[in-house]
């Protein structure tokens, strides 16, 4: 029988995961720089906990969720997206206590399931990069948030990035516009999409996210969410406004733009990338927002809070089409060569004592001939080899080459064991 990897998953091969491993740890070095923790939820949640969070009329739950009962008939989902377990992790764990600093703020990294039509870049196991902030109502972490956002994806070496942002509002805006957009379509209902006319009296919203072209048509002509926000609500925005503009992060305003998920108020974002070179237009690598009500849905106190989710897959699509270069983060110091059977154990006691010092070494594991092991050498782009042969064996000295200048030296084995470092300094960096 011939087993084949699930439908919409993808193996990601070393050569692949060299890139994804890079992409990783500079999101991680650029986390601590704003004082963000690493958190890691479980990968299956309560059905509750994405059902309660993304609304009943979302796609991720009506078409997307991977749910199942497990054998104690326990309803449970493979996570859809990461803010809702993180934030159920926030209230469990009452990380909103005195003890803990405000805001605070955490960022995690791992697989997302969704059930849906594979296709490139979305995959029904695909991979999130996310940031949450807890405990501050102040426009400047709305900034901040969005300042980071695009720091990051410059840090990735992406070019012609352009940031959309508007407002849902407070409740408040949000239920008056919501009745207005009622108002407006419901004498349309008759020409929307089944999906529309669901999503009507229950999340409106949705229906401006609709895919449909007659929605899309009928939506056009649709009130504004600007022309709802209250006073509260307009000078949040204003006050975004202001400090991306003193920041010097151009923005557009795109009073079109809603969400997904139901649990967003006020500053929405989505941070686009041209990706023409994939026979696209701009296209949306990072999204996220202000989602004030959430805490309190699964059963915290009222506690303010932000983040963006940024999928992995379309990210490292456009970092190939627009020919990033991946620096090189597995090179190899040294090989070791062995000529005759006879040196094995000391080539295997050399790589060893380099590793254990902190250097990148191998050796030869097939028996093959000196010719073939040099071969490999340089295959692997080593910086060094170390050749040992049957009279080296015997006076206990090696020789070092430098695979660059093609310099050799024959120094004592004792000296490479203990101090490859002091050797390399003084003898290859002229």
């Amino acid at each position: 029988m011939r087993y084949q990897r699930p439908k919409g998953t993808a193996d990601i091969l070393p050569e692949e995961a060299r890139k994804w491993t890079y992409v990783e740890e500079t999101a991680r070095m650029l986390f601590n720089d704003y004082r963000y923790q690493e958190i890691r939820t479980p990968m299956f949640e309560n059905f509750d906990v994405f059902s309660r969070t993304s609304g009943d009329t979302s796609d991720v739950v009506t078409k997307e969720m991977y749910d199942f009962k497990d054998k104690g008939d326990r309803h449970i989902s493979l996570r859809p997206e990461g803010t809702a377990g993180v934030v159920r992790a926030f209230v469990e764990n009452k990380l909103y206590g005195p003890e803990h600093q405000r805001p605070v703020k955490v960022f995690y990294m791992g697989s997302m399931f969704r059930y849906e039509r594979p296709q490139s870049g979305r995959q029904r196991e695909f991979h999130q990069i996310g940031v949450e902030d807890f405990g501050s109502d102040e426009p400047e972490l709305d900034v901040e948030v969005i300042a980071m956002g695009m720091d990051l994806l410059h840090h990735f070496g992406l070019k012609d990035i352009r940031l959309e942002i508007n407002s849902l509002g407070d409740a408040a805006s949000r239920a008056a516009y919501r009745q207005a957009l009622i108002d407006y379509l419901d004498p349309h209902f008759d020409e929307l999409s089944k999906d529309s006319q669901v999503r009507l009296h229950k999340n409106p919203l949705r229906v401006l996210d609709s895919k449909d072209k007659q929605d899309q048509e009928i939506v056009k002509d649709a009130p504004s969410i600007l022309d709802y926000l209250n006073d509260d609500s307009k000078k949040h925005f204003e006050r975004v406004k202001k400090l991306l503009d003193t920041l010097h992060i151009p923005y557009v305003i795109d009073p079109d733009m809603v969400r997904g998920l139901d649990y967003y108020t006020h500053t929405i974002f989505e941070i686009m990338v041209d990706s023409k070179a994939l026979g696209e237009g701009y296209t949306t690598i990072c999204a996220g927002g202000r989602y004030n009500g959430l805490v309190e849905q699964l059963g915290g106190p009222e506690m303010p809070g932000i983040g963006f989710g940024l999928g992995m897959e379309r990210l490292m699509l456009l970092m190939d089409a627009q020919g990033v270069k991946f620096p090189v983060l597995d090179q190899l110091d040294a090989y070791v060569v062995g000529i005759g059977e006879q040196t094995s154990i000391e080539t295997l006691k050399i790589v060893q004592a380099l590793r254990a010092n902190g250097f990148a070494a191998d050796r030869d594991y097939l028996n093959r001939k000196p010719k073939a092991q040099f071969k490999s050498a340089d295959k692997l782009n080593a910086q060094y080899t170390i050749t040992i042969g049957e009279s080296e064996l015997e006076s206990h000295t090696a020789n070092v080459k430098s695979m660059a200048s093609g310099k050799e030296i024959n120094v004592p084995i004792d000296k490479i064991i203990n101090d490859f470092d002091e050797i390399i300094t003084s003898n290859f960096n002229d």
